[in-house]
C-alpha cells in the first residue's frame, strides 16, 4: 500500500500506448462508402481509399471541385490509408520494395500488443503473395489486396497466452474447457475473520418509529425548512417546512385511506403497495407522497416517469410492478398532464404493465380530516415499510424491500457513522427516489431535522457547478455527490472565482467505491482545495440496494495523514486474488477504501461464485453483510430472495460457520490493513471471460484514458459481454461525438484495443461507436446496459464505426485437423470398412432393358430418323405449344412442320454458309421453336450444333462476351438467329463490347426458302458428335462437353422410362434451353418420346408471376419442369396471393410431379415453401422433387413417376465437415437437412470414391459422386485437347475395388443411403444425396465447409441480409451479404455475421462486405456465381456500402 495523488490510471494508459506511438497502424480502416452517412467537411473527410475511385482519379476530383488542394502534412500523422497504398504502389514496380514493405508491416504487426493472431495457420511468405496476386490477376496496389494483405500481416505473430492442449475430434465435444495455467497466482493468506463494525448507541431521544420522527419535528419545529427544491436555472423555486410536511402528509394519508372508493368500500388497505410516479424536479410532491404512505401504512414503491411506450427497461418495470402487486399510482398533475395519451386521452397502457388507477396528490384534490382523524404510527416492525426497485444485470428490475425497523436502524446507523446534528443543511445531488438520495436526503435527512436543499439532474446538465453555489450560499455541511458531478464542476469551475467549501465537513462520494473515483476526488481536491475543501472531508462509501450502506468512511480530523491507497496488480485481480503491484504499473488499479463497516453490523467475504465458502485474507470476493439496517427480500420473489438475503457462510470444510443470516451486497472487494473496506467492482459488472474476472468499469476507466474527449463522450459508454462459442467476449459501445472525423474515430478504437490489451491482458471482441444520443438512457442519464446489450444482439444498434476483433479473443476454437496421409493403402480402406460392417457407397438405376422390337422409334438410332418417321406416321401431332406472357399460344410445331422447318434450314446452311460436314454451328435464339428447328436443321445438314444464350439487349457490356467467348472456343463457322438478334450483333452498342468485324457467318432463319436439302445425313457411327453442351460453372469456369449421338439416345430413352411419356402425354417445361437437362427436355425428349411440350420461357413470368401455375392448371398438366430461380420467383411473388388465385379458378391438384432440375444440393427450404404455400391451390406435398446432372452426365437423378417418394434426411454437421456421415435425429443440434436428389435413371450406376485416394467408400462417408452409363458426355471440348484431364473426368477408374469400369466423375460430393423404402423391383431402395461441388468446398483449419451451410446461417443473422454469398481467399473467409434494409443497419450485420458463423461453424470471419441488393451475380440456373464475385472483390468493383475487416 502507498499513498499517491496523481491520476496513475491514465498515466498507466498513456505509459501502454507509448510503445505504439512511434509506429504506423498496422490494421486496415474498413472501408465504407461516403452515401451512407452524412457526408463530413472535404478536409475531415476520409483519404481515398473509402471511396471506389484510384487515388489518381480521386486527387483530381478534388481538385476539380474547386477546393484548394490541402496543405502539406506531417508524414507522421497522415492518415494509415495513405501510407499503406504508397507502399503498395511502389510495390508492383519492384520486388525489394514489397518485401520491405511486407516487412515493415510485419514488424508493426509484431509490436502491436493488440492483436493476437489467428487461429488458423496462415502460411504467407512475400513470395507466396507475389505469386498469388499475379495468379488471380489482382494488381498488387489494388486497395482490397493490400488491406487483406496488411490484415494478414498483423494476424501472423503466435499467440501470447499459452494456449492449453486444443481438444482432440471429438463428435460429441466441441470445446475442451483449457487446463489451468500453474503460474496462475494462488490466494495464500489464512481464513478471513468476520469484521465487527462499532457498536450501534442507544440515543434516549431517537424515536420509536420515522414517522414519529416526522410528526415530532411537524408539531415542534413546524418553520424549519425541510426541504428546499430549485428551478431549472438553479435558483430556489419552494422551501417546504416541516410543519407542511407533516400536515400534507397526513392530508395524503386521510386521503389514502377514506377518500378513494365509495363510502361503503375501501380500495387502499395497511400494507398494500403503491407505485410513487414524481419527477426529479418535483422532490416536494416525492416527499409527501413517501410520508404520506408511511402514515396510511401502505408500502410506497417509487418508481421512473414513464415518457414513451419504447423507454428503456419500460416492461421490466412493469414486471416490478406485477410482482409487487401494484394497481394504483401516485403522481402530481403536472407529471398527469406529461404522460403519453390514447387519442382519447386516456393514459397510455405501457406495455408490460398492469393496469393502474391514478391518483394526483396536489394539495387541493386532498381532503384535510376531521379533528378526531390522527394517523397511527406503531413501534417499528419487520413489516415492509417500502420497497426499493432495482434492476440487474439482464434487465430485470425486481422490488428490494425494506422493513419498517431495517429503515429505523439504517437511519440510526447513518447517524452515527456521519455524526448527523440537528439542523445541519445537506446538499443532494443524487437521485432522491432511490439508493444514498433517499437514506441520506429523505429519510435519515428527516430523522435529524436537516434542512436538505435538493438539486436535480436537469439542473445539474445546465450549470454543472449549481451545487457547489448551493454548498456556498447555505453554507451546507454535507454534500451527496457522485464522481459525474466532481468531475462535470471541475470542468465548469473557471466560471466561479469566489465560491468556499469551506462549511464542508462531508462530501459524501456515493460511487467511491468505482475505480475510476479515485482520479475524480483527486483531481476535484486538487482544483477546489484553494476554496477551502478540506483533504479529510472526503468520504467514499459502499452501497447496494439488498445491503443498503455496506461502508462509509468517516470524516478525517484536520491534519491526519489521509488513509492509504491500494495499487493492485490487474493480473492479480482477473484471478481473484489480492496482489501489490511492483513491476508494472502500467497494469495496475489504484483503489480507495470506503471506510469501516456500518456500526451495528457484521461483515464477511465470501466466494461469488459456487458456495458461500469464505474467502482467503488475499482473496477477492463478494461482501456479505448481517445487519438490522437491511432490504429483507426481493418482494413477490421467494426464489430469489433465499439466494441473497439468506446466505449462511461456509468455511473451506464446507462447514456453516453458524447461524446468522447475511445478505449479499453484489460488491466485490476485500478488507485491508486496519479493517478498512475496498471495494473493486460489482458482481453485475463482472465480465469472465476465459475463466478470468474483468471488471466492467475497469475497461471503462481504461478507454476512458484514451483521448475521450476528441472522440467520444464521457459518461456514454457501456461495456458488457456477450456469449459467443462457448465463452463471454467484451464488448464496448460508446457514443461518438459528432464532429469526430472517421479517422480519429478508428484511430482512438485502435488505441483503446492497444490499451485495453496492454493493461488488462484481454482481448476486445467488439469495439462499437454510435452516433450521440443514440443510446438507450436511464432516467438519469446514464446508459442502459441490458437494453443496449439486446440492441447489439438484435442488430437494432445502428453503429457508425465498428471494429471487430475474433482473432485476438476467440481462442478456444478446436484443433485444425490434421487429414490422414493418403498412403494408406486401399485393402486396408476396404478391409476396415468390411470389418464394420459397412457397405461400399454405391447405387444404380434399374436397366434400361433390351430395344423392343414393336416399338419403331427404337429402330431409328438417331434423332434424325426419329423425326423423320413421326413426320411419316403422325405428321399433325402437335410436340410443341410456346405460350406469351398472356397464356396465349404463339408459336406451335407438329411433326411434320417441325421436319419440314428443320429441312430448311438444313438447305441454308449448306448453300449460304457452305458448310461442312462436322463443322460446329453456335445457335442464338430466344426460348421457342425456332431453336428447336434449328437444332434439328444442324443434324439434318450434319453439322454439330452449338446452342449459345443470346445476349441481353440492355446489358450488351456483360452479356455479349460470354457470346463471343463461346463462339471463338467452339471454333464456329456459322451462327444461326433471328433478325433482331442478327441486327443486335452489329450494332454500335455490340461493338463498344467485342470486335463485330470478325464474326463468323451469320445466317438470319425467319424467312427462309423453301427449299430442301439434296440429303438428311445420317452419322456413320453413333458415337460421333451430336451436340456441343456449354455452360458456366458456378466457379465460373466456362465448360463445352461433347455429346455423342448414342449418349443422347440413351438419355432420351432413359427419361422415357423414368417419366413414363407416351405421345398422348403432355408435360409443361419452365426452364431455359441453352444447356443441360434443361436443354433435352425442351429441344430433344418430345421428338424422341412424342409426347407434347408446352414451353413457358421462364422471362415472361417477369410481366405475369402467374403464368406457369395457371398453365398447369388450365392445361390440367400432371409433369412439370422448371428451375430454381421459376420456384423463387413464385414463391417470393406469389407467396400472399394464394387466395387470388383461388379466386381465379387455378387448381393443381392435377400436378403428380413437379421436378426443379438443377446442377446443386436440393433447396429444402425452397421447395418446402412452395410446397406449403401452394397447398392452399390443391398442390400436393408429395409432388415437389428435384433432379441432379452435372458436366460430365447431364442427367444422373430425376425424380419419376414411379418409385417411393424423395427422401429427407438429417446429417451431423461437424461429421460432414470431417467427410463423415452421421445421421442424427430432426432437431438436433449442428443437424443439416438433405433431400434425396431425385431417383437414379435406368441405366445410371453411381459409386461413392475418396477424390485423393480414388478408392471407393462406405456408405457412412462423403465422397465424390463417380458416374457410369450409357449417356455420359463423351469428354470436354477443347481446342488444344488437354487429354490428361479428359482421361481424369471421363475415363478414371477406381484405384482398387473394380478396377475395369471406366467411371466420369460429377465434381460433386454426395453419399449414398440405403432407405427402408422399397423400389419397383422390391428392393430396398438406395438414395443418392448431393451435398455439394467439391470445386466451391472452403477448406478451412483443415475441414471441408460447403459455401451454401455457412450462407444459409448468415441469411438468418438479421432480417436485413437478402442474400449472402462466402469464399475464400489466402485462408481468409470473406461473407459478401446484400442488404435489403435501411443503409444504417449496414454495420449491424458486421457482428451478427461473425457471431453466427462462430457459432455454427467454429470459423472467424476475416473479412464482411455489406453491399446493395443484386450485387452478387447469379446465373440462369440461379446458382450463385462466388468466384465471379471474388474476382470482382478483389478487383475492387463492388462498390459496397461497408467493408469490415476483423482483427
Amino acid at each position: 500500500m502507498c499513498i499517491i495523488f496523481a491520476d496513475i490510471h491514465t498515466e498507466a494508459v498513456q505509459a501502454a500506448l507509448a510503445k505504439h506511438k512511434e509506429e504506423k497502424m498496422a490494421l486496415p480502416m474498413p472501408t465504407k462508402r461516403r452515401s451512407t452517412y452524412v457526408p463530413s467537411p472535404i478536409e475531415t473527410r476520409t483519404p481515398p481509399d473509402s471511396s471506389s475511385g484510384s487515388e489518381d482519379e480521386t486527387s483530381v476530383r478534388r481538385q476539380s471541385s474547386g477546393v484548394a488542394p490541402p496543405l502539406p502534412v506531417n508524414p507522421n500523422l497522415q492518415s494509415p490509408d495513405s501510407w499503406i497504398t504508397r507502399s503498395a504502389q511502389g510495390s508492383s514496380t519492384s520486388s525489394s520494395t514489397l518485401k520491405q514493405w511486407v516487412f515493415s508491416l510485419f514488424v508493426c504487426a509484431l509490436h502491436t500488443t493488440v492483436f493476437v493472431t489467428v487461429c488458423f495457420f496462415l502460411l504467407l511468405l512475400v513470395s507466396t503473395f507475389t505469386l498469388i496476386t499475379l495468379l488471380v490477376g489482382v494488381p498488387v496496389s489494388s486497395r482490397v489486396s493490400t488491406k487483406i494483405q496488411q490484415l494478414l500481416n498483423t494476424l501472423k505473430r503466435p499467440k501470447r497466452p499459452p494456449l492449453s492442449e486444443f481438444f482432440t475430434d471429438d463428435a460429441e465435444e466441441i470445446v475442451e474447457v483449457p487446463q489451468p495455467d500453474p503460474n496462475t497466482p494462488r490466494p495464500e493468506g489464512r481464513q478471513i475473520i468476520p469484521v465487527k463494525g462499532e457498536p450501534l448507541g442507544v440515543v434516549s431521544n431517537w424515536p420509536p418509529a420515522l414517522q414519529a420522527a416526522l410528526a415530532r419535528w411537524g408539531a415542534t419545529q413546524g418553520k424549519s425548512p425541510a426541504l428546499t427544491a430549485l428551478d431549472i436555472t438553479g435558483k430556489p423555486l419552494y422551501t417546504l417546512t416541516y410543519g407542511k410536511l407533516w400536515s400534507r402528509s397526513v392530508k395524503l394519508a386521510y386521503t389514502l385511506l377514506n377518500k378513494l372508493g365509495t363510502k361503503n368500500e375501501q380500495i387502499l388497505k395497511p400494507g398494500d403497495r403503491v407505485a410513487l410516479v414524481y419527477p426529479n424536479s418535483d422532490p416536494g410532491m416525492f416527499w409527501v407522497a413517501f410520508y404520506g404512505c408511511l402514515l396510511a401504512e401502505v408500502i410506497p414503491v417509487p418508481i421512473e416517469v414513464p415518457l414513451s411506450r419504447k423507454d428503456a427497461g419500460i416492461s421490466q418495470v412493469g414486471f416490478l410492478l406485477g410482482s409487487c402487486g401494484v394497481g394504483l399510482a401516485l403522481t402530481s398533475e403536472i407529471c398527469l398532464k406529461g404522460l403519453p395519451k390514447t387519442p382519447t386521452g386516456e393514459i397510455l397502457q405501457f406495455k408490460g404493465w398492469p393496469r393502474m388507477k391514478w391518483v394526483i396528490t396536489d394539495s387541493k384534490y386532498l381532503t384535510k380530516p376531521s379533528k378526531d382523524w390522527q394517523p397511527h404510527i406503531p413501534t417499528a416492525n419487520t413489516d415492509p415499510a417500502y420497497i426499493e426497485y432495482k434492476a440487474s444485470k439482464e434487465g430485470t428490475v425486481v422490488g428490494v424491500a425494506v422493513s419498517k425497523v431495517a429503515m429505523l436502524t439504517h437511519c440510526q446507523a447513518l447517524t452515527q457513522a456521519c455524526n448527523y446534528c440537528e439542523g445541519e443543511t445537506l446538499v443532494n445531488v443524487l437521485d432522491f427516489k432511490k439508493d444514498m438520495g433517499l437514506w441520506h436526503g429523505v429519510l435519515t435527512a428527516v430523522m435529524n431535522r436537516i434542512h436538505t436543499i435538493s438539486v436535480p439532474y436537469a439542473v445539474m446538465k445546465a450549470c454543472p457547478l449549481s451545487w457547489v453555489q448551493r454548498v456556498h450560499i447555505h453554507k451546507a455541511r454535507i454534500a451527496l455527490v457522485k464522481c459525474r458531478d466532481l468531475h462535470w464542476a471541475m470542468m465548469a469551475h473557471r466560471d466561479q472565482r469566489d465560491t468556499s467549501l469551506a462549511s464542508l465537513r462531508m462530501l459524501i462520494v456515493a460511487d467511491g467505491a468505482n475505480p475510476w473515483s479515485v482520479s475524480s476526488c483527486d483531481a476535484f481536491l486538487n482544483v477546489f482545495q484553494s476554496h477551502g475543501l478540506k483533504p479529510e472531508v472526503i468520504c467514499p462509501c459502499a452501497t447496494s440496494p439488498e445491503a443498503m450502506t455496506v461502508a462509509i468512511r468517516r470524516p478525517g480530523v484536520p491534519g491526519a495523514p489521509l488513509p492509504a491507497r491500494a495499487i493492485l496488480s490487474m493480473g492479480g485481480l482477473s484471478h481473484g486474488v489480492i496482489r501489490v503491484n511492483t513491476e508494472d504499473k502500467n497494469s495496475a488499479l489504484t483503489v480507495q477504501d470506503v471506510g469501516h463497516v456500518m456500526p451495528g453490523a457484521l461483515m464477511c467475504i465470501v466466494r461469488p461464485d459456487g458456495p458461500p465458502q469464505l474467502c482467503k485474507t488475499d482473496e477477492i470476493g463478494e461482501i456479505i453483510i448481517n445487519s438490522r439496517a437491511g432490504g429483507t427480500m426481493y418482494y413477490g420473489l421467494p426464489g430469489v430472495t433465499k439466494n441473497t438475503f439468506e446466505v449462511i457462510p461456509v468455511n473451506a470444510n464446507g462447514v456453516p460457520i453458524g447461524e446468522i443470516p447475511f445478505v449479499r451486497s453484489g460488491l466485490l472487494g476485500f478488507v485491508g490493513p486496519g479493517s478498512l473496506i475496498f471495494v473493486v467492482g460489482k458482481i453485475e459488472g463482472l465480465l469472465m471471460v476465459s475463466g478470468r474476472r474483468h471488471n466492467a468499469d475497469d475497461l471503462v476507466a481504461t478507454a476512458l484514458a484514451v483521448e475521450p474527449v476528441k472522440t467520444v463522450y464521457r459518461g456514454r459508454i457501456a461495456v458488457f459481454s456477450v456469449t459467443v462459442f462457448y465463452d463471454e467476449r467484451v464488448v464496448i459501445v460508446a457514443e461518438q461525438r459528432p464532429d469526430a472525423s472517421e479517422e480519429d474515430s478508428f484511430q482512438w478504437m485502435s488505441r483503446v484495443l492497444q490499451a485495453i490489451d496492454s493493461i488488462h491482458q484481454v482481448g476486445l471482441y467488439c469495439l462499437a461507436l454510435v452516433p450521440a444520443n443514440t443510446l438507450p438512457k436511464t432516467p438519469l442519464g446514464g446508459i442502459h446496459i441490458s437494453d443496449t446489450k439486446q440492441y447489439f444482439l438484435d442488430g437494432n444498434l445502428h453503429p457508425c464505426n465498428i471494429l471487430m476483433c475474433p482473432h485476438t479473443c476467440v481462442t478456444n476454437l478446436p484443433k485444425p485437423r490434421q487429414k490422414q496421409p493418403v498412403g494408406v493403402g486401399p485393402a486396408s480402406v476396404m478391409v476396415g470398412n468390411l470389418v464394420a460392417g459397412k457397405r461400399i457407397a454405391q447405387a444404380a438405376g434399374r436397366d434400361l432393358g433390351m430395344i423392343e422390337d414393336q416399338d419403331l422409334v427404337r429402330k431409328h438410332q438417331y434423332l434424325t430418323e426419329a423425326l423423320q418417321w413421326r413426320a411419316q406416321t403422325d405428321p399433325d401431332h402437335v410436340l410443341y405449344v410456346l405460350l406469351n406472357a398472356k397464356g396465349v399460344t404463339v408459336g406451335t410445331a407438329t411433326c411434320v412442320q417441325l421436319h419440314k422447318r428443320a429441312e430448311k434450314i438444313a438447305a441454308a446452311l449448306t448453300e449460304k454458309g457452305s458448310i461442312n460436314t462436322g463443322e460446329n454451328v453456335v445457335l442464338l435464339y430466344p426460348p421457342g421453336i425456332d431453336l428447336i428447328a434449328a437444332f434439328y436443321g444442324c443434324l439434318y445438314a450434319g453439322c454439330v450444333p452449338v446452342n449459345v444464350r443470346p445476349p441481353h439487349p440492355q446489358n450488351l457490356a456483360a452479356t455479349l462476351p460470354t457470346v463471343r467467348m463461346i463462339i471463338d472456343v467452339s471454333k464456329a463457322a456459322c451462327i444461326l438467329t433471328t433478325q433482331n438478334l442478327m441486327r443486335t450483333l452489329r450494332s454500335k452498342e455490340a461493338a463498344a463490347s467485342v470486335n463485330i468485324k470478325t464474326w463468323p457467318t451469320i445466317i438470319d432463319t425467319d424467312d427462309l426458302p423453301r427449299r430442301r436439302p439434296p440429303q438428311i445425313y445420317k452419322p456413320p457411327t453413333a458415337e460421333m458428335i451430336a451436340y456441343l453442351d456449354f455452360s458456366v460453372s458456378t466457379t465460373g469456369m466456362l465448360t463445352g462437353v461433347k455429346v455423342s449421338h448414342a449418349a443422347v439416345s440413351a438419355l432420351c430413352r432413359s427419361i422415357k422410362l423414368q417419366c413414363e411419356l407416351y405421345s398422348s402425354r403432355q408435360i409443361a417445361i419452365c426452364l431455359d434451353p441453352y444447356c443441360g437437362l434443361g436443354f433435352v427436355l425442351w429441344c430433344l425428349a418430345s421428338v424422341y418420346s412424342g409426347h407434347q411440350s408446352i414451353l413457358i420461357p421462364p422471362f415472361e413470368l417477369e410481366s405475369c408471376l402467374s403464368l406457369w401455375l395457371g398453365t398447369l392448371s388450365q392445361y390440367r398438366i400432371r409433369d412439370t419442369f422448371c428451375s430454381y430461380s421459376v420456384m423463387e420467383l413464385c414463391t417470393k411473388g406469389l407467396g400472399t396471393q394464394t387466395e387470388l388465385l383461388k379466386a381465379r379458378g387455378v387448381n393443381l391438384s392435377c400436378v403428380r410431379s413437379c421436378v426443379v432440375i438443377a446442377e446443386e444440393r436440393p433447396r429444402l427450404a425452397l421447395t418446402h415453401s412452395f410446397s406449403k404455400l401452394f397447398k392452399d391451390v390443391g398442390l400436393s406435398s408429395r409432388a415437389v422433387s428435384t433432379a441432379f446432372g452435372s458436366r460430365v452426365n447431364l442427367a444422373v437423378c430425376l425424380q419419376g413417376t414411379t418409385g417411393p417418394d424423395p427422401c429427407t434426411v438429417y446429417v451431423d454437421m461437424k461429421s460432414l465437415r470431417h467427410d463423415r456421415v452421421r445421421l442424427v435425429e430432426r432437431g438436433a443440434p449442428q443437424s443439416l437437412p438433405l433431400m434425396e436428389s431425385g431417383k437414379i435413371l435406368p441405366g445410371v450406376r453411381v459409386i461413392i470414391v475418396n477424390p485423393e485416394t480414388r478408392g471407393p467408400l462406405g456408405d457412412s462417408h462423403l465422397g465424390e459422386i463417380w458416374v457410369n452409363s450409357p449417356h455420359n458426355a463423351s469428354g470436354y471440348y477443347t481446342i488444344y485437347g488437354e487429354e490428361s484431364l479428359q482421361a481424369d473426368h471421363f475415363n478414371t477408374k477406381l484405384s482398387f475395388g473394380d478396377p475395369m469400369t471406366l467411371w466420369a466423375r460429377t465434381g460433386y460430393l454426395g453419399f449414398v443411403k440405403r432407405t427402408e423404402l422399397l423400389d419397383a423391383s422390391g428392393d430396398r431402395h438406395d438414395a443418392l444425396f448431393v451435398v455439394g461441388s467439391l470445386d466451391e468446398t472452403l477448406e478451412l483449419r483443415g475441414l471441408r465447409y460447403h459455401p451454401i451451410d455457412i450462407e444459409t446461417s448468415v441469411s438468418r443473422a438479421h432480417r436485413s441480409i437478402a442474400e449472402s454469398a462466402v469464399f475464400t481467399w489466402t485462408n481468409l473467409l470473406v461473407v459478401v451479404s446484400e442488404l435489403c434494409g435501411s443503409e444504417q443497419d449496414a454495420l449491424d450485420l458486421v457482428p451478427l455475421i461473425t457471431n453466427v458463423v462462430l457459432e455454427e461453424h467454429h470459423l472467424i470471419v476475416g473479412v464482411v462486405v455489406i453491399v446493395d441488393p443484386g450485387v452478387i451475380p447469379i446465373n440462369s440456373r440461379g446458382e450463385k456465381q462466388r468466384m465471379h464475385l471474388r474476382d470482382s472483390f478483389l478487383a475492387d468493383q463492388l462498390d459496397p456500402i461497408y467493408v469490415a475487416y476483423n482483427m
